[in-house]
């Protein structure tokens, strides 16, 4: 059976941490979607590891999987594998590469860059979407094809008189990571994830909000984020998956650009910043921050299917005497020129520029001495959305949480 780890925001909701601390009940932990663009940060023997690729059981010695819907760029993937081994991480008996993933190119980098110069979506600029759509052209790379022709043709690339010794650094050092991940485990994993035998935990990368069909189009990624990113991603059929643990901050933060109808800049929106450590796990941006949205929280549980809730970061809000919740939107139509109240998400009216929330306003807490304000707050958002809020993490530990 298939359990499903998911964000329901705008991706860096602590699906690291709480991956981690859920991996022991299971045999297997696989990533279906995304790439080295993901960020999940966990602290392991007190010291912080930011895993791009590898899933988030490696610490848990389980057996790990990169499923055939994730984009792997080998040089992080190589950079990963080295640093988890050299702190006594067994990663070669327990990663297993699917051999269909594609493979992001040096072209695919360069390729991102330019795009973003001219589309301004705000990507961590790691190849991600170029990959993608090589992939969807039909004109990508896989790792099953790697040995077949692959390093042929990018030694005789290497060759070529015409290329600077900065562009021939580039191509040894993804050359020389080709050859090091084909010394791991790679095979055909649809077949082995379909045992019935096996606990399974897909584990999902950015968020509800940013996926390519349902989030803020076009400021989204380039892969299915969510539920069904996991059957197109692992290879497995929906009858097999039974809980969807959907994971979201008590606040809300967005990297890059696109809407964000919550979003406070000023002194709230800083201290969430420096408490938080709102910063990209992948590239080290600033994260804008914002109150929780409950009507993208509850569109987010409904397209998913969520079972469960999981609430992350609660003591950041800990010094906050008011905390605000936006529970609609409102906007002035501009065909009579009346205001108009939405309570329901609507990605097209969400994308608006003169949309503005409407907010409840709640006691401040403290998750040391003064929690009676969460649990209304928890309760509100459960009777909002229609979902049980079972976890609530209260530090960076991966134990630091409790359970309700």
């Amino acid at each position: 059976m298939i359990d499903v780890v998911m964000g329901l925001s705008f991706g860096d909701e602590g699906k690291g941490k709480i991956i981690d601390y859920f991996s022991n009940d299971y045999n297997v932990i696989a990533r279906y979607s995304g790439g080295p663009n993901a960020g999940h940060t966990i602290y392991h023997n007190n010291k912080k590891y930011v895993l791009h690729l590898i899933p988030s059981g490696i610490f848990n010695n389980k057996k790990c999987i990169i499923g055939n819907g994730v984009v792997i760029d080998p040089v992080i993937l190589k950079q990963e594998i080295i640093e988890l081994e050299k702190d006594g991480i067994d990663v070669k008996s327990n990663l297993i590469i699917s051999k269909y993933a594609h493979i992001i190119t040096p072209d695919h980098i360069q390729k991102d860059i330019e795009n973003e110069k001219i589309l301004k979506i705000g990507t961590t600029k790691k190849g991600i979407g170029p990959a993608y759509t090589s992939k969807y052209e039909r004109s990508g790379i896989r790792i099953c094809d790697i040995k077949e022709f692959y390093f042929k043709k990018l030694e005789d690339s290497y060759n070529y008189d015409v290329l600077h010794d900065f562009d021939k650094n580039i191509l040894l050092k993804y050359i020389e990571s080709l050859k090091f991940i084909l010394n791991y485990q790679i095979g055909s994993l649809d077949t082995y994830l379909n045992n019935k035998n096996l606990e399974i935990l897909a584990e999902g990368a950015q968020g509800t909000l940013l996926d390519i069909d349902f989030g803020t189009y076009p400021y989204v990624s380039s892969s299915n984020s969510t539920i069904g990113g996991v059957m197109t991603g692992l290879g497995v059929s929906h009858k097999n998956i039974r809980n969807v643990y959907g994971v979201f901050k008590a606040y809300m933060t967005r990297v890059g650009n696109g809407p964000f109808v919550s979003e406070t800049k000023g002194k709230y929106g800083k201290i969430m910043r420096d408490v938080g450590k709102e910063y990209g796990a992948t590239t080290g941006r600033e994260r804008r921050c914002g109150w929780l949205d409950i009507p993208a929280l509850r569109y987010a549980c409904m397209i998913n299917g969520v079972t469960s809730l999981v609430m992350t970061k609660a003591d950041v809000l800990n010094d906050f005497k008011e905390v605000k919740v936006c529970i609609g939107y409102s906007y002035i139509d501009e065909n009579d020129g009346e205001e108009y109240s939405l309570y329901t998400y609507d990605n097209i009216i969400y994308s608006r520029k003169d949309i503005k929330p409407i907010y409840k306003t709640f006691n401040g807490w403290s998750t040391k001495d003064n929690i009676e304000p969460l649990e209304e707050y928890i309760q509100f958002i459960e009777k909002e959305v229609g979902v049980k809020i079972e976890i609530v993490s209260i530090g960076c530990d991966k134990y630091d949480l409790f359970k309700r």
